[in-house]
This record gives C-alpha cells, sequence and structure tokens, in this order.
C-alpha cells in the first residue's frame, strides 16, 4: 500500500477505534502527503463518498488532483475512512494548524525521509510530493504490489482501483439506461453485445430497476394530471412507450396504440396515457430529458 509524504514504507496509521471518518483523515493527513501539502490543503468535510479538501489556491487543486488516485489510496488503509472514493476540492481560507498538527516525525518503524526545510514554491512543495509518490510506488513494486489498469494507482489486487471500478460501472450502468431508454425493443444479447463488459445479471438489474422507476414516474404524473398540475406530455409518451415495449419485449412494428397487449401492460395507466397521446404537448414539445 502507498503511502506519501514523511511515512514512506511500513507504516499503518491507527487512530483511536471508532472514531470519526474525518477526525481520522485529519489526523494522518499531514503525514499522508507531507508539511507542505498539508499547509496549503486540509480535509475539512466528507460528502458520500467523498473527502472535502480545502486549498489555498485553484492551482494547488489542479495539481492536487492527479495525485488523488494515490492519496485515496492512503486514506484507504484506514479502517475509518475505507469508505473514501474520491476526493473534491474547493479553494477557500485555510485554518492555521495549531502546534504538532499531525505533521511531527516519523512513527515507530517507519521509513523516513531526509528532513527537508520548507518549500518556498508550489513547484517546489509538488515535486517533493511526486517525489515520495515516485519513492512509495517503487517500494509497492518491490514488494510485488500491482497497479490499477487504468489510473495506476497501486492496488492490493484484482485489476482496477476501487474508485476506477465504481467510475466503470457507473458508465456501464449508464450507456446501458440509454439503450434501454432509447431502443427498449432490443433483446438482452444485442444489448450486452454493445455495453462492453455488462453481464447479463447486471443487465437484468437494470432492466428491472428502470421498469420500476418508470412505472412510478408514470403514476406520479397520473396523480398530478387529475390535480391539474402541467405534466411533461413529450417525455411521458416516451417513457411509456419504452416501458410497455420493455416490459413485453414485443416488436415495436406490431404494437398498435390501442392494442390488449399495451393495455395490459399500462393497466390502470392506459386511459391517462392515451389522453396525453391525444391532447397536445403543454411545453410547447420539451425535450425529452434523459434517463438517470
Amino acid at each position: 500500500m502507498l503511502k506519501l509524504g514523511t511515512v514512506l514504507d511500513g507504516w499503518r496509521p491507527k487512530p483511536a477505534p471508532g472514531s470519526d471518518p474525518l477526525v481520522a483523515a485529519r489526523a494522518v493527513w499531514a503525514d499522508l502527503v507531507g508539511a507542505d501539502v498539508a499547509r496549503a490543503a486540509q480535509p475539512v468535510a466528507i460528502e458520500r463518498d467523498a473527502l472535502v479538501v480545502l486549498t489555498a489556491s485553484s492551482a494547488w487543486s489542479h495539481q492536487l488532483a492527479f495525485l488523488e488516485p494515490e492519496i485515496v489510496s492512503g486514506l484507504r488503509a484506514l479502517p475509518e475512512t475505507r469508505t473514501i472514493v474520491r476526493l473534491r476540492f474547493r479553494v477557500g481560507k485555510l485554518r492555521r494548524p495549531g502546534a504538532g498538527g499531525g505533521a511531527g516525525g516519523p512513527r515507530r518503524g517507519a521509513t523516513a525521509v531526509p528532513a527537508e526545510p520548507p518549500a518556498k514554491t508550489l513547484d517546489d512543495a509538488l515535486a517533493r510530493l511526486r517525489r515520495s509518490v515516485e519513492r512509495g510506488r517503487a517500494a509497492h513494486r518491490a514488494r510485488g504490489g500491482r497497479f490499477c489498469a487504468l489510473c495506476k494507482a497501486p492496488i492490493d489486487g484484482g485489476a482496477m482501483c476501487t474508485p476506477c471500478r465504481d467510475d466503470d460501472e457507473r458508465r456501464r450502468r449508464f450507456a446501458c439506461e440509454r439503450l434501454l431508454f432509447e431502443a427498449p425493443w432490443l433483446g438482452p444479447e444485442a444489448v450486452l453485445a454493445l455495453v462492453e463488459g455488462l453481464s447479463p445479471e447486471q443487465y437484468d438489474a437494470i432492466r428491472r430497476r428502470l421498469l420500476r422507476s418508470w412505472w412510478d414516474e408514470l403514476w406520479r404524473a397520473n396523480k398530478l394530471h387529475k390535480l391539474r398540475q402541467p405534466v411533461d406530455r413529450a417525455r411521458l409518451r416516451k417513457l411509456a412507450s419504452s416501458f410497455v415495449l420493455l416490459e413485453t419485449k414485443i416488436d415495436p412494428n406490431r404494437l398498435e396504440m390501442d392494442s390488449a397487449v399495451r393495455k395490459n401492460a399500462l393497466g390502470d395507466l392506459y386511459d391517462f396515457i392515451r389522453e396525453i397521446e391525444r391532447r397536445p404537448d403543454e411545453r410547447g414539445g420539451a425535450a425529452e430529458r434523459a434517463v438517470r
């Protein structure tokens, strides 16, 4: 596992058991990224799976973004921060760290880097951090460690690190959702062939989730319509069509507007959909929004 800053090999941070994730991240931040970076970038919050880092300038945010995989990898060595998979940078006024603010000497058993005077410029501080990263990568490689196939961050096993794997899964899910919405007549084999890496189990889960989501949206629109509230007719027509085709798996050329198949698929919503199909758009043909 790669470690940055003053502790490069053999160190495992150990905050107090049960400590808050943000407290744990702050406790090891200076040791993880080095004293120079810690003076210009500080963790301030956790939002879902992201650690929010306040930086002294946009230049710091931009440069540290390139080192995000290594920093996240170090944070995930802690049980308290194992759920952090990405960083979010915000520019703001930094709080001056107190005495002994976590950037002290190496811990017992650590491989220390020779002490250096404080960096005078951003480039100098980042150059030091990059040298620490390269030393850590070399140590990880020497121990037989592997690196992510996409971002090259050090990993314990598998082909990709958690952030890259999550992003890959999101892209794959989004591609499948778009196909099911725009071309719901495609069979599973066609979708699996078009979305690289998609498994039959993932396809089935996405299909079932979309059908539930679409049905709920149509049902809510029906309730709003009864209350004389405006609805997006263009989207609802497309949504109803995609729902019926994906639910019944019928050839769209065989699907008649008043067919029994369509009526059976829409159930209690059939009359509502037929009504909005007969009337002009309330929004003047609003563009259909992408399914998320």
